[in-house]
Order: C-alpha cells, then sequence, then structure tokens
C-alpha cells in the first residue's frame, strides 16, 4: 500500500510537488498545529490508531477560566531532592532543543502548555533512588496537555519514572536530554483506567558517550499511543529501547518507534513486547530505524513480539531498517506474532502442572524478559504484579487458534 502523503501544505513550496513520505526521516514537522490539520487515518503515521477515540486531541482550544485541571502532578519528592527546576514560558531553556511536534497532538500540547516540568540530574553525580513523578487523571472528560523536559547533565547518572493512572484526555511532550558521558534510564508506564486517553510523544538526543534506556510500559487505558524517537547523536553514543504492553478487550496500545543512528560506532537496541486478550484488543508496533551516512561502525537490532491469547484480537507489527552508509557492525529486525506454544505448554503439563497454570506461567515468562531490564527492584516487582492481575482477569486464558484478527 502506497504511503499518503502527511506533508502540511504550509510546509510545502509551490515549486516542491506533493509526493508521499517514504521514511520516518522524512516527516515534516511545526510547532503550528494548523500545518498538520485533524488526521483523518488515512495519513501514515495514523492509519493503524484509533483516530475515532483519540480525536478529542486534535482540537486546538483554549481552556475556559475556571476549569479544573485534567492532570494532578505529584512531584514533592523530586522539588525536595533539588532535582527540579523552574521552566517558564516556551523559550526557557533547554525547553525545545531538540524537540519538534511531528503531529498535531504534539503541536497542540506545545502551544497550549507555557511552563514545563523539568527533571534534572546533576553533572557528575549518581542519583541512587529513581525519581518518580506521578501524574495522576482527574477524570475522563478532562483534558490536559504537557511538556516534560528530562536532562541528565554530563557525567550524571539516574533513573526517572513517569507514572500515570486515574483517567483523563492527555497530550504530553517529553524531552530527553541526554549529556555527553551521562547514563539515564526514563521508564513511561501506563497504568492508566480504561476511560482515558493518552497520545504522548518522546523525543531524546544521546551525546558523546552517552547512555539512554527508555522503556515503554502500557497495560490500562482506553487508547495509549506513546512514540519514542531516540537520536544516537554522538560518538558511541548508546540507545536501548524496550517496550512491554497487554491489551484487554476494547483496549488499543500503541507505540511508533524511532532510532536514528548518527554518530560514529552508536549501538541500538529495541526489544518490544505485548500479549493480547479479549475481543477487540489491539496493539500497534511500528518501528523505525535509520544509520545515517555518517554513522559507520553502527550496531543495531530491533525486534517485536506478540504473544496472542485469545481470539478477537489484532497485532500490528511492522519493522522498517533504513541503511545510508555500508561500513557498520552489523544491523537486522525481526518481527513476529503468534499463539502458544504447545511445545512449552505440554513440557510443562507433562511435569504435572494444569493447563491454566502452565500458560499463566508461559505468558508470565515471554514478557518478564522485558520486566527484568527494568533494573529497580521494587518497580520490577509491581509490573509482575500487574503481568499476573491481567493474566487472571483473562476467563482463563482460553487457547487461541490463530495468530491475529
Amino acid at each position: 500500500m502506497t504511503a499518503t502523503d502527511t506533508t502540511p501544505a504550509a510546509l510545502r513550496t509551490e515549486a516542491e510537488p506533493a509526493r508521499p513520505i517514504q521514511t520516518r526521516s522524512e516527516r515534516p514537522t511545526s510547532f503550528d498545529p494548523a500545518d498538520f490539520g485533524a488526521p483523518t487515518g488515512r495519513e501514515v503515521n495514523w492509519k493503524l490508531s484509533d483516530v475515532r477515540r483519540l480525536a478529542p486531541l486534535f482540537v486546538d482550544e483554549e481552556t475556559e477560566a475556571g476549569d479544573e485541571p485534567g492532570i494532578a502532578y505529584d512531584v514533592d519528592g523530586i522539588a525536595e531532592r533539588g532535582l527540579l527546576v523552574e521552566s517558564t514560558g516556551h523559550d526557557a531553556a533547554p525547553r525545545g532543543e531538540i524537540f519538534r511536534p511531528e503531529d498535531v497532538v504534539s503541536a497542540i500540547a506545545w502551544k497550549r502548555c507555557p511552563n514545563a516540568l523539568h527533571i534534572r540530574l546533576p553533572e557528575g553525580q549518581e542519583v541512587a533512588e529513581p525519581i518518580v513523578a506521578r501524574l495522576h487523571g482527574l477524570g475522563a472528560d478532562r483534558h490536559a496537555n504537557a511538556h516534560i523536559v528530562i536532562e541528565a547533565q554530563p557525567g550524571s547518572i539516574g533513573t526517572v519514572v513517569l507514572h500515570h493512572s486515574g483517567s483523563a484526555r492527555y497530550a504530553q511532550n517529553v524531552e530527553i536530554l541526554v549529556r555527553a558521558g551521562a547514563r539515564l534510564t526514563v521508564i513511561s508506564v501506563q497504568d492508566w483506567d480504561d476511560d482515558a486517553v493518552h497520545a504522548s510523544a518522546h523525543q531524546a538526543v544521546v551525546a558523546d558517550g552517552g547512555y539512554l534506556k527508555h522503556m515503554v510500559v502500557s497495560f490500562g487505558g482506553g487508547v495509549v499511543r506513546v512514540n519514542p524517537s531516540v537520536r544516537l547523536a554522538g560518538h558511541r553514543a548508546e540507545g536501548e529501547l524496550y517496550g512491554l504492553s497487554f491489551a484487554d478487550a476494547g483496549q488499543h496500545l500503541e507505540s511508533q518507534v524511532y532510532l536514528f543512528h548518527e554518530g560514529v560506532e552508536t549501538r541500538g537496541d529495541v526489544l518490544y513486547k505485548g500479549a493480547l486478550q479479549g475481543t477487540g484488543a489491539r496493539s500497534v508496533w511500528i518501528g523505525d530505524v535509520l544509520i545515517g551516512s555518517g554513522a559507520t561502525g553502527t550496531d543495531s537490532y530491533e525486534k517485536n513480539q506478540n504473544l496472542v491469547l485469545s481470539d478477537g484480537t489484532r497485532a500490528d507489527s511492522i519493522p522498517n531498517l533504513e541503511i545510508e552508509t555500508g561500513d557498520i557492525a552489523g544491523a537486522g529486525h525481526a518481527s513476529a506474532t503468534g499463539r502458544f506454544d504447545d511445545e512449552q505448554l505440554f513440557y510443562l503439563q507433562s511435569r504435572g502442572i494444569e493447563e491454566e497454570e502452565a500458560r499463566r506461567l508461559v505468558v508470565i515468562g515471554f514478557l518478564m524478559e522485558i520486566v527484568q531490564k527494568i533494573g529497580v527492584a521494587e518497580i520490577e516487582e509491581r509490573l509482575a504484579e500487574a503481568i499476573d492481575e491481567e493474566l487472571r482477569r483473562g476467563a482463563g486464558l482460553a487457547p487461541a487458534t490463530r495468530a491475529g484478527a
């Protein structure tokens, strides 16, 4: 299927004819929502999204005076530790240093949120305890926009967790800056109520010798669309992008991942895993990796795996790899979607484990590979419990007869 042209008319010149957008790197950017217009579902970056339920986030409107906020932020612990920086106005550095909206939701969030939440790791220091920002939605009819800046100064080490709960219509931008030699882990947990709508654009840049571990964990929400974009700009910059999702009946969980190898001898690893159960459960994963012309010595790999637990589900998985230089250490991609491995079930049952428990163990083993990469024992334990709870709500884990709808 030919990609639909998503170039906003305001961004074209008369001499430049409209043409299909072929790669992620060609997508236009703009801070003006009017340059994009409301998606119809035919655009290349929206054709697999639940546009109908996301539609409230496409409207660029002023919030009426006196309206209650849509999101409550619990950041007191961060402020007390001296890790929160005042950021007032669109031009407050480093906001906007690398962030460029790629769609109308992101552009509206930029425009309607003048003040950013700025979390900063001090230069040359290790912040031992995870930095947790709790974002709680105050109602499914409440609308909220946000811009969050996470900055790891040179030589710093730390972990930042964005934990989402409650319900809201939430448009969010997250700008991640990993300075030279810094090592940063960012974990975004979507633990929303079933009626929440959340669309988020994460954009990151990693400088010389820097390291970023970026994780997207989605369990709750009616529609959740978290799209990370990471640019490995520096010499020997490293990026590990991991994702975990568990879609129940009626849920739409989506991630469009972009990893751009720009610097020399960069290393990237992308691994997203998802499980689906219940009629109408839907997951979407699109992985785009670009190895630039100057990114010699690059080593990159991306993989997506989905486990289907019942009929009536759908998992879309599209890996893309673009290489502009032949001087690389290695590159590859893989994608697989399927039901339970009958041999694994047979092995467990042959050792006296009941079928339902055997299925539960197979799913936990499949997803725990991602959980164990978090590196924070408390968070790993909570996520393991969440996976177990999802499975026990799954009506006995009836075996699937096909890999997806």
